[in-house]
């Protein structure tokens, strides 16, 4: 009997195939959450490395680094490089959390936003971080692929953390994920 389309699985024909019913399924390596919940929610079971995760938030500063602490506590001694945040980093309350101060890289760009993506395109190339996190308020969508591209050559945990207003914006990002803060 002659397989017909509704018979053939969409895996089979790509990985990166899915149907909308089910969960998609990540080949690509992962860093586990921390959450449970969260975790299993996620293609892989955690956030993606190599690739360019989208937190949307209403505004910085809600709690992007307490939801991704327990991912950058399990980094071992790789680099973090907080790029282009909207405070100064905390090294108290970042210690507190299980991020030795050590281990940060704070990065302040220029008064031109293509500073900054210069930088996270050279820090993602360079494969030498275990995790990048980027503020960026605006970001054209020929910007968000080579970032994407330039992530895709290493391992690195790349989280670029922009508006919620941008949700409306095309990105090439795999996993985008709307941030607001719990009432």
């Amino acid at each position: 009997m002659p397989r017909t389309a509704a018979t053939i699985a969409p895996e089979t024909l790509h990985p990166s195939l899915w149907l909308a019913s089910q969960l998609a399924h990540s080949t690509t390596r992962c860093i586990d959450t921390g959450y449970a919940a969260l975790s299993a929610q996620l293609p892989g079971g955690g956030w993606p490395t190599g690739t360019l995760i989208d937190l949307l938030q209403q505004q910085p500063g809600i709690g992007e680094l307490r939801l991704l602490h327990p991912a950058l506590a399990s980094l071992g001694s790789r680099p973090i490089v907080l790029l282009a945040p909207p405070h100064p980093p905390q090294a108290l309350a970042l210690a507190a959390m299980g991020l030795p101060p050590s281990q940060l890289v704070w990065v302040r760009s220029g008064a031109k936003s293509g500073d900054a993506l210069w930088a996270a395109e050279q820090i993602l190339r360079s494969g030498c971080c275990g995790a990048l996190l980027f503020w960026q308020q605006h970001a054209r969508g020929d910007t968000l692929r080579r970032l994407h591209l330039a992530a895709q050559s290493g391992d690195t945990l790349f989280c670029m953390l922009r508006p919620l207003t941008s949700a409306q914006d095309s990105s090439p990002a795999p996993l985008r994920l709307s941030l607001r803060p719990a009432v």
